[in-house]
This record gives C-alpha cells, sequence and structure tokens, in this order.
C-alpha cells in the first residue's frame, strides 16, 4: 500500500476462476491450467465438468511451495559459489570456472 501499489482482502475459502487464479499468480492461464493437469495445484470442477475453480488457499499454497524452492535454489547455488571461491573471482576467474 506505501507503494501506492492495488491489493485485494479475500477470504482465504474464496473459488477463483482459471483467470483469476492465474492472475493472482502471475502466470498465463495455458500455464495455469497445464499446472492443473499436472496435479500441481488442486482445483474442482463445476456442476456440469466444463469449468475448473481454484481455492485461493491451494494457489497460496502452491505459491509459497514454490517460494521455498526458489530460496534453497539460491542458497544452494550462492553455497556451491563460496564452496568455489568465486565470490572474490573477477570475470577471467568466471571464464576459468565455468570452463
Amino acid at each position: 500500500m506505501q507503494e501506492g501499489k492495488a491489493i485485494t482482502v479475500a477470504p482465504i475459502d474464496q473459488l477463483m476462476t482459471t483467470q483469476e487464479t492465474a492472475n493472482f499468480l502471475g502466470i498465463s492461464r495455458p500455464t495455469l491450467v497445464k499446472l492443473l493437469e499436472e496435479g500441481e495445484i488442486a482445483f474442482e470442477r463445476t456442476t456440469g465438468g466444463r469449468h475448473r475453480k481454484v481455492w485461493l488457499a491451494d494457489a497460496i499454497g502452491y505459491q509459497e511451495r514454490k517460494r521455498i524452492q526458489r530460496r534453497t535454489a539460491l542458497r544452494d547455488l550462492t553455497s556451491e559459489a563460496a564452496a568455489l571461491g568465486l565470490y572474490d573471482a573477477d570475470s577471467e576467474n568466471y571464464r576459468e570456472a565455468l570452463t
């Protein structure tokens, strides 16, 4: 709010459309549908089975799992770079380490 960005307040038990969920996660709708079909995010089908709906809590859970994966990957890369002494290296040393 301090930065002038819009915020949304919603109940955790809210059902969202695939487009709303994609917007919330900052991904395209086709990418979201792929994640749904791969079982990465739980969803429900509406009556008639044509449309998918996602609980806000499930979208938040996916978002948190991805955040943890990114942090873990960054920590691992940082540890590896430190072990290889790349933090003190100049650009020539990077080239040597990568070849």
